[in-house]
């Protein structure tokens, strides 16, 4: 007999007498939100009727049901409104309250997900397993000293509406409450039901009054079934925000409650369902017991590898046998563990997996030869890269069998390769179209840009990194290494190399003047350089780059310096300065040197601006919101949009792009599967930033070394930032009060235009609930304890950094909110949406560099004279490495149709008036912020965003279509 009938069937003898929701007796009636007071004796009649009904439900269930399971009963007379039947007995002082429940369910169900439903709506319709809500007032009873209650009642017309196909559906529910209820301020809800579902809001109208009080839930309910005592109910509040100080006195409680319940007791492991924000170090991305090349460190070990927190990711907690301080990965097909309501909605699930789908398609027709030959195919010229865009499998990397004229596979006889590719899911006939890349934007204008040197410059300010270049002060450039281990401190480059292309100006003037600007790798990448030197097919450099601010406001390059350290402490280490020449070596020699500092570009791109600063860093302020703010709090309500997804892609991020070697498919035991699936995943190989780019193993130790180095949270303000960089300096009567030491930077002349709206609209917002006391930031407990777990718990290893904002007066809030909204905003923006148009052509940008420059008298200089061409494709990453590169960056410059943009949110999101008022200015500056952007755009003075082949700059333009666009800022970092 299934584990459900007999549940059902002996449903009589297991109900409490004490009533509906209580299953013991660990909490107080006063800790509870459904009081003992309404949990009435059911009478033996009762009982009798309720084994009649469980008879009924068996004969329906014996025919469909196969599956375990726990049916509660749900409707008890007198202590519950039942659906659908006719009100009770209503006194003269009684009020009717109505709510319309709106919500959603998964649209792609399991099938057993699909059969608990039915069962859910049989299980409804009889009243055994309902949805059920109950109304907590603002006001305490002044009796018992507690907040007043509803009786529960339970959504309607469930079974009625279980069939139903639609995005969103509505529900009604209805409460009897006495006259001097007061106005609800929360809703409590439990899920009696089999499966979880979506619950977007709750609006309630009184019988006596038209005005709506409204909840904005935008939650996932688990069913009561996953919990034990006490039963799971949610708590949302109304659309009202209040600093701990002014609670309402009948939402105290709750309100603690509800942080209590979302901090956890940090033991155990989480379930994929719960709701538990913590803290955790990486101390997962390796995997030493599959082999000693998958040893990783742990970071976040204090001044060892130091690194932000991020959220206790694990579903299982499992120790390595090598290291029992190290946790197991999660394998292909698992999930690390993210808060329920941090998850994709599905909008956002079905465009992601489309986009990775689509690029692993991209991926796998081109890769195809490469993997079932055994060969890494190389580009054997430019065309064979172009015609990725164009055909998707060059010709050249199609080997034909001399008698059929197909290409055949040894690993699946009598399977020709073309007729497994179209045996792939969702190619088909289209193989050839399936494996095209679209054309970045910057080839579609001008196909030899990248090539020249004007070009080269204008990417540093306008680019997919244009953080990190700085006003040069001191030449020739110093390093702060030891030079007894990494050589000597001070760059080769010399006055005599660079003084014939200033114009007439001395190295002295042009410093004076401000002309001269560095791109400066060295000290990042030099203590890596032996270790990543001696990992196969991997070649790189620390690099200084030299450029010079002409006449024409046209950023040069003048010198490029490519050191290694020495052999041995003590020795001489290398250091190589190329300048720009028309003379043919010189030319293809300044080509391969641009080579290694995109190479060192693109590292720190991906590694720093992109993953650390915005991604990383920002994951211990999304929890910290969550554990010390309630959603009654306004900042709380001011932060969500920009939390959206970022610990949901975070935590794709950490199993896929930045574990060791990321998704191991080869893993899988795929002997008894058919050739196309065996194919499949041995196509996917490994994917990770570890594959992609030049430092490999060592990619997330660099980016540990930048964070104890270089991160600071005051410095993470773009004018902060601008200054410290000497890209800017203060002067009040420049717009913004800052002024650019280049006019023509447009990443910093509309990151300007964003920062000054985001400050007046934080400081608008900031003013409604802290301008009227002095005191009041400082009073705000809760707030202050936001602030205090960010920098001593989620930023541990940097709490004792004197250069910490205090949090003392409604300006430093200021301050602190709109460095939070520019990084997850305008930063990531600039940094994420144009990796495809900069990097999606990889002689532009290459991710990773496999040979050194050669040196006159070796055969690799030779090699070189003879064809510099085919020496310059065989430093950049091969096809198989390119396509990766192309795959996942394609994926990570498309946004998603549900996308919100700054000067976007969810309706409604609060009934302050004073407050939506300040944000519809802010939506209007958005607009101003537009229309100043493409004016710019149109400035043919600007030659870093206008002229012939030179992409406009729109990567802070703040909206966008869905897709591969190069423009739009989302308000979180979402992708």
């Amino acid at each position: 007999m299934v584990l459900l009938m007999k549940s059902v069937v002996g449903l009589h003898h297991s109900i409490p007498a004490e009533g509906l929701w209580q299953r013991g007796t660990s909490l107080r009636d006063s800790q509870h939100p459904f009081s003992r007071t309404t949990r009435l004796r059911v009478a033996s009649k009762k009982r009798s009727r309720i084994a009649h009904l469980a008879e009924v439900v068996t004969k329906i269930y014996t025919p469909i049901c196969s599956t375990s399971g726990r049916v509660k009963q749900t409707q008890r007379e007198s202590s519950v409104q039942p659906a659908g039947s006719s009100r009770f007995s209503n006194s003269p002082r009684d009020l009717i309250l109505k709510a319309i429940v709106t919500l959603s369910r998964k649209p792609r169900p399991s099938i057993s997900e699909q059969f608990l439903d039915k069962v859910d709506a049989v299980a409804d319709r009889m009243g055994f397993a309902n949805i059920l809500l109950r109304l907590v007032s603002k006001e305490i009873d002044p009796k018992t000293g507690v907040e007043k209650r509803s009786k529960p009642s339970a959504l309607r017309d469930w079974a009625e509406k279980a069939n139903v196909v639609a995005d969103k559906l509505q529900y009604t529910v209805e409460w009897t409450v006495p006259m001097d209820f007061g106005s609800p301020g929360a809703v409590v809800v439990l899920n009696n039901h089999q499966n979880e579902f979506y619950l977007e809001s709750i609006s309630i109208r009184s019988s006596h009054n038209d005005e709506a009080t409204y909840f904005p839930c935008n939650s996932w309910i688990q069913p009561d079934k996953l919990s034990t005592y006490p039963p799971t109910e949610r708590v949302f509040f109304s659309n009202e925000v209040h600093v701990p100080s002014a609670t309402p006195p009948g939402l105290r409680v709750l309100r603690e409650k509800e942080l209590k319940a979302l901090r956890g007791d940090g033991k155990g492991a989480r379930k994929d369902w719960e709701r538990i924000y913590d803290y955790a170090t990486y101390n997962d991305l390796g995997d030493p017991d599959k082999g000693s090349d998958l040893a990783r460190p742990t970071l976040g070990q204090g001044n060892v590898l130091p690194e932000s927190r991020q959220e206790n990711g694990l579903t299982q907690i499992c120790l390595l046998s090598t290291d029992p301080n190290l946790e197991s990965r999660v394998e292909v097909g698992g999930r690390i563990y993210v808060p329920r309501d941090e998850c994709f909605d599905p909008i956002k699930e079905s465009t992601f997996i489309d986009s990775c789908m689509k690029g692993l398609m991209h991926k796998l027709a081109p890769a195809m030869f490469a993997r079932l030959t055994d060969k890494n195919f190389e580009f054997s010229s430019f065309g064979d890269i172009d015609k990725l865009y164009s055909e998707g499998i060059p010709s050249s990397m199609r080997p034909k069998n001399s008698e059929t004229n197909e290409t055949s596979s040894e690993i699946f006889p009598g399977y020709s390769v073309p007729n497994l590719i179209r045996q792939l899911p969702f190619i088909g006939n289209s193989s050839d179209s399936f494996s095209k890349y679209p054309l970045p934007e910057l080839l579609s204008k001008d196909k030899f840009a990248w090539m020249r040197d004007e070009e080269f410059g204008r990417q540093m300010l306008a680019g997919q990194n244009p953080s990190t270049i700085e006003c040069l002060k001191v030449f020739p450039p110093v390093s702060e290494l030891d030079p007894e281990v990494y050589g000597n401190r001070e760059s080769a480059m010399t006055a005599e190399q660079i003084e014939g292309q200033l114009e007439g100006l001395t190295v002295e003037q042009a410093l004076q003047e401000k002309k001269l600007f560095i791109l400066d790798y060295h000290d990042l990448f030099m203590p890596f350089v032996n270790a990543i030197n001696n990992l196969e097919g991997r070649k790189t450099y620390a690099t200084r780059t030299l450029f010079f601010l002409d006449k024409e406001n046209i950023l040069k390059p003048l010198a490029i310096e490519l050191s290694l350290p020495p052999a041995t402490k003590g020795a001489k280490g290398s250091q190589r300065v190329f300048t720009p020449g028309n003379e043919p070596t010189n030319y293809w020699l300044w080509q391969l040197a641009k080579a290694h500092v995109c190479s060192n570009d693109s590292g720190h791109h991906q590694l720093v601006s992109h993953w650390l600063r915005t991604h990383a860093c920002t994951e211990p302020y999304i929890i910290a919101t969550h554990r010390q703010l309630s959603t009654l709090h306004p900042i709380s309500k001011f932060l969500r949009p920009h939390l959206r997804y970022t610990m949901e892609i975070n935590g794709a991020a950490r199993m896929n792009l930045i574990a060791a070697d990321g998704v191991i498919a080869s893993s899988i035991d795929t002997s008894e599967a058919d050739p196309v699936t065996k194919l499949m995943f041995k196509l996917i190989g490994t994917l990770s930033l570890e594959t992609c780019f030049t430092p490999g193993k060592y990619c997330m130790e660099m980016s540990s070394a930048v964070y104890k180095q270089k991160w600071r949270f005051d410095m993470e303000a773009l004018p902060a930032d601008l200054i410290r960089r000497g890209m800017a300096e203060k002067d009040a009567n420049s717009p913004h009060g800052l002024k650019l030491m280049i006019d023509d930077y447009p990443y910093a002349a509309d990151g300007l235009l964003l920062w000054s709206a985001l400050e007046e609209w934080v400081g608008d917002y900031v003013n409604i609930y802290y301008g009227h006391d002095a005191r009041s930031v400082v009073d705000d407990y809760e707030l202050q304890k936001w602030w205090a777990e960010i920098r001593y718990v989620g930023h541990a290893d940097k709490k004792h950094e004197p250069w910490w904002p205090q949090l003392e007066t409604k300006e430093d809030l200021v301050q602190i909110l709109t460095t939070m909204l520019w990084m997850t905003s305008g930063h990531h923006a600039a940094v994420n949406f144009g990796q495809f148009t900069y990097g999606g052509y990889i002689p532009n940008h290459p991710c990773l560099t496999r040979k050194l420059v050669p040196e006159e008298g070796t055969a690799e200089f030779v090699e070189f004279i003879r064809n510099p061409q085919s020496f310059f494709l065989s430093m950049l990453p091969n096809q198989e490495q390119a396509t990766v590169m192309m795959m996942i960056i394609e994926a990570l410059s498309a946004h998603s149709p549900d996308e919100e943009y700054l000067g976007e949110r969810k309706a409604r999101w609060t009934s302050d008036r004073t407050a939506l008022d300040a944000f519809k200015r802010f939506t209007e500056t958005m607009r101003s912020v537009e229309t100043e952007i493409e004016r710019r755009n149109k400035n043919s003075r600007l030659k870093n965003r206008n002229g012939a082949g030179v992409p406009p700059y729109e990567l802070l333009f703040p909206r966008s279509g869905p897709g591969i666009t190069g423009r739009g800022v989302p308000n979180s970092v979402s992708i």
